[in-house]
This record gives structure tokens, C-alpha cells and sequence, in this order.
């Protein structure tokens, strides 16, 4: 099986594939002070609390990340307990099929450029990736598949804890739909606000990058991804498809582009 790792700045996506299906999945929060004997156990402790993978033997990994600090003990993860095992690390130099359109192309995140493969992949160019993160992105893919650039705005959690943080009379509160958009309290208040204005700056990029990628803005396919999706999903009416797992599959087309023969 492999096992493919996406390192984001708030949270660690971890996808177990079998073949191309994805077999397994799993969530957890990014330390940078965690070790790579601490990462290997948590690694071997995830994988064995399911029985029906923890026989699973992992031949291939892929890992993309963020947080430089924590790549440097998933390369030491992947040389002390898979030394044994294929491991392709999203960086300069790996193919990716991907051309990067950009003024500096070393600038972009490998997650955005693993994102823009898995998108063109599976939904074809022209297409527009939002992902919600710790920053909400938005990567343009045209219909060649290059990437050829996006924006990038604070993400929905930061944004939350910015406002119970500078507001005096607020507070932290649950990401949830409130029952109007209209609050009666501060929390709806606050949860429509976040809630109804994240989506209606959705729309309202989407709109103008399809107007600039394409001839015909209604040709472009714009993916959600990312752990805070669904909060938006209901109410961003540019959004066609949510595909949870598109970093995970990017790193497994990667890995397949770049692993021993």
C-alpha cells in the first residue's frame, strides 16, 4: 500500500491508498516539536488500530508539506523506520507534470502544485481549486494544466480567533450555520458572519479568476477541498464539486511519476 503524508501549518492529512482507491484516512494536528520517533509512532499506532489494514504492508510514501521544520523529521521518519520503502518527497526537482506559470515558481506551495495535478487529473482544465485550510487558497489551472497562479486569503479559523481576540465584547464560538442570516445574539452574529461572508468571498473570487482563465467562465470547474469545506459548501454556489482527499490523490500521482522502476 502507500501511504501519502500532507503536512499543512494547523493540521497533518494522512491517506492510505490501495491501488487508487483511497483505503483509509486520518487527522492530526501538526507539532513541530514532535520527533520523528514520536511522528513513526503515532504512524504505526494509526495504522494498527485498524484491523483491517494493520497487517498492511506500506511499499511507497509521498509526502508534501508546509511546515519545513516538521519535513525535516518525516524525512528522518521515512529513513529510520521505511528505509526499505520507495519514499518521493514533493519538492524542486520531482516531477510533477505540473507547469508552474508563475514569476517565481519556487514560490508556490507544493500542496497547491499536487493540488492543481490531482484537479487537472480528475476534472480537466480550466478548473479552479479553493482550499480550506489555514489559509484559504485559490489556484488556477488552465486548460493546458499549468498552473498559472491564484490568491490566497486568511482562513476561516484564523479568522475566527483574530475576531474573539481583538473584540472585546467577543468571543470564540462554534463554526456552525446559525438559524439566520440576520443574528439575534452575538454568536449568530458572528457565526453568520463568518459563515455567510467566507462564502460570499468564494463567489466573488471564483467569479472574477474564471473571468481572467477562461473565454467562457461558466467552462471552469471549481473544486473544494481542504478540512473546513463543508462548512462552506451549502452556501458558495460557484463551488461544483468537493473532493476531500485531492491532496491525497495529487501525492499519489506524484509518487507514480516518480517512483523506481
Amino acid at each position: 500500500m502507500l501511504l501519502t503524508i500532507d503536512v499543512g501549518n494547523t493540521q497533518t492529512t494522512l491517506g492510505l491508498f490501495g491501488g487508487e482507491e483511497v483505503v483509509e484516512t486520518w487527522r492530526i494536528s501538526t507539532d513541530p516539536r514532535r520527533t520523528a520517533d514520536e511522528l513513526a509512532v503515532l504512524l504505526h499506532g494509526l495504522m494498527g488500530s485498524h484491523t483491517a489494514i494493520a497487517d498492511a504492508t506500506i511499499e511507497g510514501l509521498a509526502i508534501c508539506s508546509s511546515v519545513p521544520s516538521v519535513l525535516h523529521e518525516f524525512r528522518e521518519v521515512t529513513r529510520r523506520y521505511y528505509g526499505d520503502v520507495p519514499a518521493v518527497i514533493v519538492e524542486p526537482g520531482v516531477k510533477t507534470g505540473v507547469h508552474v506559470l508563475m514569476d517565481n515558481p519556487k514560490e508556490v506551495g507544493a500542496d497547491r502544485i499536487v493540488n492543481a495535478l490531482a484537479a487537472n487529473h480528475l476534472y480537466g482544465g480550466p478548473c479552479i481549486v479553493v482550499d480550506f485550510g489555514t489559509a484559504t487558497t485559490f489556484d488556477a489551472v488552465n486548460a493546458r494544466g499549468d498552473y498559472v497562479g491564484g490568491a490566497i486569503a486568511p482562513g476561516i479559523e484564523i479568522s475566527v480567533e483574530a475576531l474573539g481576540n481583538r473584540g472585546a465584547l467577543l468571543r470564540k464560538i462554534e463554526l456552525t450555520r446559525p438559524r439566520n442570516v440576520i443574528g439575534k445574539n452575538t454568536v449568530e452574529g458572528m457565526q453568520s458572519g463568518i459563515l455567510y461572508g467566507f462564502a460570499g468571498q468564494v463567489d466573488g473570487l471564483v467569479d472574477r479568476m474564471a473571468r481572467e482563465l477562461a473565454k467562457d467562465p461558466d467552462d471552469v470547474q471549481v473544486i473544494a477541498t481542504g478540512g473546513l469545506a463543508p462548512l462552506v459548501l451549502g452556501e458558495a454556489g460557484t463551488i461544483d464539486v468537493h473532493e476531500p482527499w485531492l491532496t491525497l490523490i495529487g501525492l499519489r500521482l506524484v509518487y507514480e511519476r516518480n517512483r523506481p522502476s
